[in-house]
Order: C-alpha cells, then structure tokens, then sequence
C-alpha cells in the first residue's frame, strides 16, 4: 500500500493541485493528457479521461453556448 501523506496536493489560489508521483504512475499519466472526475456518493474518483470521455465533452460543448457571454464571462471570471 502506498504512503498516503506521498498522495496529498495543496491546491493553489488559483484551484491548480500537482498530481502526486504516485497517482500519475498508477494511472498511467503525461503531461498533456485530460482528466476525468466522477462525482459518486463516496467522493470524486479521478481517472484518465478516456477518448470516449473527450468525444462525450466535445458533443456537449455545442448546447452550452447560452453561457458564453461577456457578461457570464465577468461574473464567473475568478471561480
């Protein structure tokens, strides 16, 4: 079993966390690749995103346009 205090990350003020040795080595990850978080009753699993992840992100990208306006840009700006 891995040592868990290896497989803690701070997440920074702008909501970016370092992925720990560990996890990229177990999942397999390289720079660059997508990730995919799963709300579940438990927590959030993270796994790395699949292309059948990616081309179900890319078909919804189309029916979310009604929030990309200036005015939603400024308000969601600093979340």
């Amino acid at each position: 079993m891995a040592d868990m205090a290896g497989n803690i990350s701070r997440l920074t003020s702008k909501y970016q966390a370092t992925v720990p040795a560990a996890v990229r080595d177990s999942l397999g990850l390289k720079a660059g690749d997508a990730l995919h978080f799963e709300i579940t009753p438990g927590g959030v699993m993270l796994t790395k995103a699949t292309e059948q992840d990616l081309e179900f992100a890319r078909s919804l990208a189309g029916t979310l346009s009604e929030w990309s306006s200036a005015a939603d840009e400024d308000a969601y700006r600093d979340l």
